[in-house]
């Protein structure tokens, strides 16, 4: 009887592995929303996750997947980088939307809002102009983000999840890793235009 159950776990297995295979796409929203579960449980509709994580959003996160996976080579680490990013996404969202920040985080939060938006605009325009691309200047903006991340959920956060958000910044403020990102002949260039086209989508829609 557990021999027969033994074989029968590892068919199960062994399907799973092969529809893993055959699939193998990596899916933000539908992340967002297991993430979702995970943080909240039953303290939100399952609706919040999608509404956080909208279309636009979702494809440049999957794009920052695919370069990352290509970068690094390495397709646990950029699903682990791109899962930290969007448990920390939900978690500032849901803090936010509950009222659970004073009055010196919210205006810390006021801050960090105007430092992405001007990181998203940077993004775009040294895409969009040419030979304006300067590593150090998308890095220090990066970890300026980093930085008022870190202040703003300081008295929310577990170290678990501070590590989480080094975790996203290390990767995406590292400057080798930009560099290659904006080479005009590299690799990355389909990335680069498909993650460009998502940002300034989210732009004018004024979700960022």
């Amino acid at each position: 009887m557990m021999e027969s159950r033994e074989v029968k776990t590892e068919k199960n297995e062994q399907v799973w592995r092969r529809s893993e295979v055959a699939t193998d796409v990596f899916n933000s929203k539908n992340l967002a929303v297991q993430a979702q579960k995970k943080i909240l449980g039953k303290m939100v509709s399952k609706s919040i996750a999608t509404t956080l994580i909208d279309d636009t959003s979702s494809e440049v996160l999957d794009e920052l997947y695919r370069v990352t996976r290509e970068y690094t080579q390495n397709k646990k680490e950029a699903e682990k980088i791109i899962k930290n990013l969007i448990k920390t996404v939900l978690k500032l969202a849901i803090l936010y939307r509950n009222n659970q920040f004073n009055q010196d985080e919210l205006a810390l939060m006021e801050k960090f809002k105007k430092k992405v938006h001007q990181l998203a605009m940077t993004v775009v325009s040294f895409h969009q102009v040419d030979y304006t691309f300067d590593r150090n200047v998308l890095s220090r903006l990066l970890n300026e983000c980093r930085e008022m991340l870190h202040q703003v959920t300081q008295r929310h956060l577990t170290a678990k999840s501070h590590g989480r958000i080094n975790n996203v910044f290390d990767h995406f403020s590292d400057c080798d890793f930009l560099a290659a990102l904006y080479n005009p002949f590299g690799n990355f260039k389909p990335h680069l235009q498909k993650l460009c086209d998502g940002v300034n989508k989210m732009l004018d829609e004024e979700n960022i």
